[in-house]
């Protein structure tokens, strides 16, 4: 499989972990010390993958379980090397989400190493 199909699947599983409230695909699709990091209503949120793995899976029923139509737009994947950035928009908790996604090649294996999130308004 190509980088970018790999890359590609990663975020398929990144956005599955929030559409199914799932901790196992977060940890699936991050590296351990990645950060996840942006601004909501109430200021600004920084969090470890296990802080967002937590939060993920405590959305419950999950958005898929809800019925809420599943939106994933990737926009730009650039891959450099190693590394790769990507954006992504995607709805998420009644919200749109304009996601830069930095991503690194450990072993073979592509992973989200960081998250930085805008939210652009409320979902479509």
């Amino acid at each position: 499989m190509s980088d970018e199909a790999q890359i590609r699947s990663t975020i398929q599983t990144y956005f599955d972990c929030m559409y199914e409230s799932s901790a196992d695909k977060t940890h699936a699709a991050f590296h351990p010390n990645a950060k996840i990091t942006g601004y909501l209503e109430d200021g600004l949120h920084e969090m470890t993958v296990t802080d967002f793995a937590g939060f993920v899976s405590s959305q419950q029923p999950s958005p898929k379980e809800k019925g809420e139509p599943a939106r994933l737009d990737i926009l730009a994947v650039e891959i450099a090397g190693n590394t790769a950035a990507v954006k992504v928009r995607d709805d998420y908790l009644g919200m749109t989400f304009m996601d830069t996604l930095s991503f690194l090649k450990v072993d073979g294996k592509w992973s989200i190493y960081n998250k930085l999130f805008h939210v652009e308004g409320a979902a479509a």
